[in-house]
């Protein structure tokens, strides 16, 4: 759901009590429409994540670091020279309205206070974070808007800031139970949930549907009310003025079947009943950062890696294409021993054969002596005629070695290339792009460019986990560094692991002499299962096996090994679980 207004309105109260009075030490934009501020108090550390982003607009305290890019937008220049060492002096927000100001106390070059407003407005594809001074003259925007753009207002460098257009719905806090029933009940035509959307400032479809749940069961029309259900009705709506007062909202995470979250809530939604289950969190800000965190990784991968993917994806259709023309060739060449018989009845029967005929009746002494009529061509002779099918015979056997040998190559580069994809869409950092994009170069999928005179970049190592029995265990990030991780670093009575025929990172249990406890053995299959294909599955078969078992075959792709003692687990991935694990 978007981050509807009363939601917002729980979350802001949160930042600001977490937040105010701390300084900004560094501001980062790790996209174009997105804005970290590294935030210093006597409570340690925090990053306040703000997004204009069109899809999934926000702001909250976020335990991820996105990766920034090597050189800094100008814009972000900008604000680090306005708001480093800056101080939260206040957080507020427009009534119910998806609008908050982030007041700072900030000093100019000379040393004189400035006092500065960071204007986040969430508004989906019109989302913006614009930067304003003391008397509202707009310093810059993420978004910039002309006279092009919007008639209304302009959020341009030097011109006075604006404030979005107000919706025309009454603010649950300061108008009355009596107000807003009345204006509810107005809607004689509408269905309750809508008439309920029209009338609240700032509240979502989700808990329109909801109240609407809680008063008659369902949604019926406004018309069709009860008495006794506009009681209910007007109990409702008191209840949601006083947990707005009270600031008593809790956030909730809706999952649909599947286990997937599909939404939030800051009060517990009972409308779907037991086909959803409902996860509450302890804060707000870890409510979103885990519900955002996926969908924006994927965003970040689709938008850094789009060609990547994009020749990924065109290798798979060709490679697959290819297999199967070449699997309907080498059905064809099953028929190869029928050239084989007939070439031999042909020389069986060479004393009573004559040259010119179209076809020759022979007694088929492999079925029975039965009359086979084989083809022939009258212009050679019938020994050349079964010269012929000897030829097309051994033509048909040797395209049936090769077709076997090019359809297990192929085979093999479509595994290769799945492994790819799945790397390309889990990737977080640039860093894991960059080698991924080395490795498609040094395997002829991509050109290479820019490299010539320039060092290749740095790898990241793999990804470190820490075991609840104090094992370290090791993550692939790429299948160069699958390889590199299975093959070179583990040791002999080290542990490996590997989603079953589903493409994964390698993982990699370091034993350090010990004895691996089934207890680490399980985290490690968990995190195996999450570092793959199967990320969002459930139920998935992890094998492993001591790193002494596996072998590299000869001219194989990165990343394959081949094993065949091992053992296999059932496990269901967890994001938030692995993350714990996180060293």
């Amino acid at each position: 759901m978007p981050l509807d207004g009363i939601f917002l309105r729980f979350l802001t109260n949160e930042i600001k009590n977490k937040t105010v009075g701390s300084r900004i030490e560094k501001v980062y934009q790790p996209s174009a429409d997105e804005i970290v501020l590294s935030l210093r108090s006597r409570l340690g550390a925090q990053r306040l994540l703000i997004s204009a982003s069109p899809n999934c607009p926000r702001l909250h305290l976020t335990n991820y670091a996105p990766e920034n890019p090597p050189k800094p937008p100008m814009l972000c220049m900008l604000l680090r020279k306005y708001l480093c060492g800056a101080a939260i002096t206040d957080i507020t927000q427009n009534g119910t309205d998806r609008t908050v100001f982030i007041d700072l106390d900030a000093t100019n070059e000379i040393g004189d206070k400035r006092p500065l407003r960071l204007c986040v407005e969430i508004m989906a594809k019109h989302s913006n974070i614009v930067l304003v001074t003391g008397d509202g003259i707009v310093v810059d925007a993420v978004k910039r808007i002309d006279m092009t753009k919007s008639s209304y207002r302009q959020i341009l460098p030097s011109l006075p800031y604006v404030m979005p257009p107000a919706q025309e719905k009454l603010d649950p806090v300061i108008s009355s139970e009596d107000e807003l029933l009345s204006s509810v009940l107005s809607y004689k035509n509408d269905l309750l949930s809508s008439a309920i959307l029209r009338t609240i400032q700032g509240i979502s479809p989700l808990i329109s549907r909801e109240f609407s749940y809680t008063v008659c069961g369902g949604d019926n029309g406004v018309y069709a009310i009860s008495d006794a259900e506009k009681k209910k009705l007007y109990d409702t709506l008191k209840s949601l003025k006083m947990l707005l007062i009270n600031f008593g909202g809790k956030p909730y995470m809706l999952k649909n079947p599947e286990g997937r979250p599909t939404d939030f809530s800051y009060v517990d939604v009972g409308q779907y009943g037991s086909s959803y289950k409902t996860l509450e969190y302890d804060t707000f800000s870890e409510l979103l950062d885990s519900f955002y965190y996926e969908r924006e990784r994927a965003d970040r991968t689709r938008q850094r890696a789009f060609d990547m993917l994009k020749t990924v994806d065109n290798a798979i259709i060709r490679t697959s294409k290819k297999i199967s023309v070449r699997q309907k060739e080498l059905e064809e060449c099953a028929h190869r021993e029928e050239f084989r018989i007939k070439a031999e009845l042909i020389n069986a029967n060479l004393g009573v054969l004559k040259k010119g005929a179209f076809f020759y009746d022979v007694e088929n002494y492999y079925d029975d002596m039965k009359i086979m009529r084989i083809p022939a061509d009258p212009s050679l002779s019938p020994a050349a005629n079964a010269q012929k099918y000897y030829r097309d015979y051994r033509k048909a056997k040797t395209a049936e070695q090769m077709l076997t040998g090019l359809i297990d190559s192929g085979e093999q580069e479509l595994q290769y290339l799945d492994s790819v994809s799945d790397l390309l869409h889990r990737a977080d950092a640039n860093a894991e792009l960059d080698a991924i994009r080395l490795e498609l170069e040094n395997g002829g999928y991509m050109k290479h460019h820019g490299r010539k005179n320039e060092k290749n970049p740095k790898p990241l190592p793999p990804m470190e986990y820490v075991s609840s029995d104090g094992f370290n265990i090791y993550v692939g990030r790429s299948n160069v560094q699958n390889d590199k991780l299975s093959l070179k670093t583990a040791k002999g009575n080290d542990l490996w692991l590997h989603t079953q025929k589903i493409p994964g990172s390698h993982v990699i249990i370091s034993s350090n002499g010990r004895t691996i406890p089934p207890s680490t053995i399980e985290q490690a299959a968990v995190i195996a299962a999450y570092h793959s294909k199967a990320r969002e599955s459930s139920q998935v078969p992890v094998d492993y096996t001591e790193a002494k078992n596996l072998k590299k075959p000869v001219g194989s792709k990165p990343g394959k090994v081949i094993y065949h003692v091992y053992k296999t687990l059932i496990v269901t991935p967890d994001r938030e679980y692995v993350e714990k694990l996180k060293k």
